[in-house]
């Protein structure tokens, strides 16, 4: 007997179909399974038979086949259990083959028949709503999958359930999203941080457009504390927005039942110690990398020139374009990464280069070399440079109060509701002609950017960078046209050297 069960398999951070194909036939015993199955995939074989064994259920002493199909796909992980297990049960009359006829299955299978978790529950769904069809999942996963309203969800403990709900003996109630878990700590506040009035303008306006920043100071002087709260400023995603972020970290494995809807943009911050891999994406198992896991949110990355250079290299393309390709012999895997960076590094070495206090101990070459370890081009990509010197201990007594994130929250999200009414995306994403249009200069304006350009030695991608830094200032001081005032905080913000 032949049947047919719907799976799916995570290419990048989308689902595609697969349809799991399992025969049995009178033969000597055996289990093969086809269709490019890593070893995860091949060592179901194990999972399902003791599963069906201890679920009570009878396991067929004959050749049983398995074929996923496309079979020039590669099949990865252990969410093929759960199909395989019903669609050998399926071939054994034990369930109609009109039951497993649209709706998508997946879940991983312990030797006592319960479904455990998998990843890229919602890419699962997303998929089953293009195509029409329920999901079918572990009880784990459902509250996630469930965040697709326009798919029907089961949510299964163990084989036997599934079994029951697909042959109509007790059908499942249909899960409801998750509601995300908001117990964790509060975000950072701002007041905390006295001081550093150019800083936070900067942040400010980083934050409002999307923009990458660069931090520039001696140890103790506040850059990683203004990085830490950044989370704290940011607006919340929009709903396709959430989509987007919640399906990459779905497909990563890092959401669960109790994550919900990821409606806070993220914000990441790796070690210096990361590897490619793990920066960029990729493995031997390709999975998302810290710049797409920062997606429509903040990847900050402390001790910026400790990253090995070759990592640092690797965000020259994302940073542009907003997606990481990553290609390998069989496929070529895209993911996205409309990220905002935000970098934090010392002067020298030492940490001590240009401070009132501290005498730097670093020769010019030591120094020289310590910059070199930042290119050019990746540079070029940071729209805000600011320094950040370290105060005194009678400059922290004498600060006033400081500003706290709330009003920031409020001035940034009034920003970027002008720019998502006006061209549906942060300014620092305008390219092309829609660059030309939300920011084009009067003439006054216009002479005095060619003047700055000229005098800072900008590069064409340097030039559209100051003018999408200027729009976000003009919006930020709700002006409708970019004037000399705004290009001009906007060319002191990015400076020929700090």
């Amino acid at each position: 007997m032949l049947a047919t069960v719907r799976s799916a398999a995570l290419i990048g951070v989308d689902a595609v179909l697969v349809t799991v194909e399992v025969d049995v036939s009178p033969g000597l015993p055996a289990f093969t399974i086809v269709g490019l199955p890593d070893q995860a995939v091949s060592e179901a074989r194990e999972r399902v038979r003791a599963a069906i064994r201890n679920s009570q259920l009878p396991f067929p002493a004959a050749r049983i086949t398995v074929n996923l199909a496309p079979a020039d796909l590669r099949k990865e992980g252990p969410m093929y259990d759960l199909p395989i297990a019903l669609g050998l049960l399926a071939a054994q009359e034990l369930l109609p083959a009109a039951a497993l006829s649209g709706v998508l299955l997946a879940g991983e299978l312990a030797l006592d028949g319960s479904v455990r978790s998998i990843g890229g529950a919602v890419n699962l769904a997303l998929l089953a709503a293009q195509l029409g069809d329920s999901v079918l999942i572990g009880k784990h996963n459902a509250g996630e999958a469930a965040l697709i309203e326009e798919v029907q969800v089961f949510p299964a403990r163990t084989l036997r359930e599934a079994l029951q709900h697909l042959s109509g003996q007790v059908p499942l109630a249909a899960a409801t999203p998750q509601a995300p878990d908001e117990s964790g700590p509060p975000p950072l506040d701002l007041a905390d941080l006295k001081g550093q009035g150019q800083a936070r303008r900067a942040l400010e306006i980083a934050l409002a457009g999307g923009h990458n920043l660069l931090l520039v100071g001696s140890p103790g002087s506040g850059k990683t504390m203004l990085a830490r709260r950044a989370p704290g400023l940011l607006p919340a995603l929009t709903r396709s927005e959430a989509l987007e972020v919640t399906r990459i970290h779905s497909a990563a494995g890092l959401t669960t039942q109790r994550s919900g809807l990821m409606q806070v943009p993220p914000y990441r911050s790796p070690h210096h110690t990361v590897s490619d891999a793990g920066l960029i994406g990729g493995g031997s198992i390709p999975k998302p990398g810290e710049v797409s896991l920062a997606h429509r949110g903040v990847l900050f990355l402390d001790e910026f020139p400790e990253f090995s250079r070759r990592a640092l290299e690797t965000l020259r393309q994302p940073l542009e374009d907003g997606e990481v390709t990553i290609s390998r012999a069989r496929a070529s895997l895209r993911y996205p990464a409309k990220f905002q960076l935000i970098a934090a590094m010392n002067p020298c070495p030492c940490g001590h280069f240009g401070d009132p206090e501290k005498a730097c101990t670093c020769t010019p070459l030591t120094r020289n070399r310590y910059a070199a370890r930042l290119s050019g081009p990746l540079l070029d990509r940071m729209d805000l440079r600011v320094s950040v010197p370290r105060l005194t201990v009678d400059e922290l007594t004498r600060a006033g109060t400081p500003e706290s994130s709330a009003p920031v929250r409020s001035r940034i999200q009034a920003a970027r509701d002008v720019m998502l009414s006006r061209q549906g995306e942060r300014n620092s994403l305008l390219i092309g002609q829609a660059l030309r249009q939300h920011a084009s200069l009067a003439a006054g304006p216009a002479a005095f950017m060619a003047s700055a350009a000229r005098q800072l030695g900008l590069t064409g991608r340097g030039h559209d960078r100051v003018l999408r830094l200027a729009r976000t200032v003009a919006d930020l001081a709700g002006s409708l046209d970019i004037r000399e005032v705004h290009l001009a905080e906007a060319v002191a913000l990015r400076p020929r050297e700090l």
